[in-house]
């Protein structure tokens, strides 16, 4: 066993969320590096349509998500966020599965739209660590929770280019990330457990009266623009990452592969540093942490703009990752401390459509500069948006009032 459950509940609850948590992102991420080079066997060969449609396909299911995640959100305030968690691992099973089987692009395309319309996994999985245990851990353990997420997205696109590259059918990719997402059913089905008091004799609210209450709760909606703006700057940059390492690169042997690793040598920084991060905030405040996390990324994006070999993009890759692990981790926590408890799972899901809005926007608008402009000015723009949050965060974000506590 992963913690002794007589000692802490929640503890089980946390460890085995952080796993499923892991898995489902390993699931989401290792198609990113693919996509780019499987276009062409849906026709699309024209190098600027390829990244203008990289961008779409990055972008659209969350796109989708953004409208539907309130609604999600308000679901599991009433049922329950254990089963909000199983809708959308089941949703993505079935439709990554459905993807391994397209023949044309508009079909991609709708599928990617549907996973989005039924998944919103993250923001589950954060509502339900978030009403599970005591207010004094939330920074450390949506710290851990982030790392889950983080660890899978490094090991995603790394197996994605591998397995792409071994068999030679970019098609096994999405087969074995359907693979992938039924081991996360199965464990959140069977190991995670929800304790339901928190849920009952709440009256019945419409999801438009419910979204009007949260607006009243202060500091909330700087919140969303926070997360909007970083995952905006986190995202632009996935379209193009693949065809930059096909600029960088001389030879053409194992692309998938070199990638990936572009793709996951992010998620090492975030790894490392995320726990660590998520601890401190607990400590040191959550607001400053994420200004700490603002002003390194500043430092870390722009220099990608002007680099010329594969192995300064990756070294370059890896420090941003030391500083976007603990952007969303914190402003979550945040959310977290502004928020009743009762109404988490609503709130989860009002501040999820904020980074399914940044999802949105950061692919479709990287794809569209790369295609008019070069890659290269995808770099400068996410080093704008994250100076941009900067001072955002530093004008409107305030740190609540909260109960210090030890770790213990």
């Amino acid at each position: 066993m992963l913690v002794d459950t007589a000692v802490a509940p929640w503890a089980r609850t946390l460890w085995l969320m952080v796993a499923v948590q892991f898995i489902m992102s390993v699931a989401l991420s290792v198609v990113s590096p693919i996509l780019p080079l499987f276009l062409p066997e849906l026709g699309v060969s024209d190098p600027s349509a390829v990244d203008f449609w990289s961008g779409i396909l990055n972008s659209m299911n969350f796109l989708i998500a953004a409208f539907v995640s309130p609604l999600w959100g308000s679901i599991a305030d009433r049922y329950g966020r254990k089963i909000m968690v199983l809708r959308s691992s089941i949703a993505i099973c079935f439709f990554t599965l459905l993807m391994g089987f397209s023949q044309h692009l508009w079909q991609l395309v709708l599928l990617r739209s549907l996973m989005g319309a039924f998944s919103g996994f993250s923001a589950s999985a954060i509502a339900l660590v978030a009403t599970q245990l005591p207010e004094r851990r939330l920074g450390y353990a949506l710290g851990w929770l982030a790392t889950g997420q983080l660890a899978g997205t490094l090991t995603g696109p790394i197996a994605g280019g591998f397995i792409a590259d071994v068999t030679g059918d970019y098609r096994m990719t999405f087969f074995c990330t359907s693979v992938i997402a039924a081991i996360a059913v199965v464990i959140a089905y069977l190991g995670v457990t929800e304790t339901n008091d928190r849920q009952k004799s709440k009256p019945k609210t419409s999801i438009f009266g419910a979204i009007g209450m949260l607006v009243k709760i202060q500091g909330l909606l700087p919140l969303f623009l926070v997360l909007l703006l970083a995952q905006f700057a986190v995202r632009a940059v996935q379209p193009v990452i693949t065809p930059f390492v096909l600029e960088l690169v001389p030879t053409q042997n194992g692309i998938a592969t070199l990638a990936g690793f572009a793709f996951s040598v992010t998620g090492v920084g975030d790894v490392l540093a995320s726990p660590f991060l998520g601890k401190r905030s607990d400590q040191l405040g959550y607001r400053r942490v994420l200004l700490i996390c603002l002003f390194g990324a500043v430092l870390t994006s722009l220099p990608q703009a002007f680099i010329g070999t594969y192995w300064q993009f990756l070294a370059l890759r890896f420090a941003i990752g030391m500083f976007v692990g603990g952007i969303l981790p914190t402003a979550n926590a945040l959310v977290g401390q502004v928020t009743p408890a009762e109404k988490r799972g609503l709130a989860y899901g009002v501040t999820a459509s904020a980074t399914f809005f940044g999802s949105f926007l950061g692919p479709f608008s990287g794809g569209s500069i790369a295609a008019v402009f070069s890659i290269r000015w995808v770099f400068v723009l996410t080093a704008v948006l994250f100076l941009a949050n900067l001072f955002w965060v530093y004008r409107s974000v305030q740190e609540p009032a909260r109960t210090t506590a030890t770790d213990e």
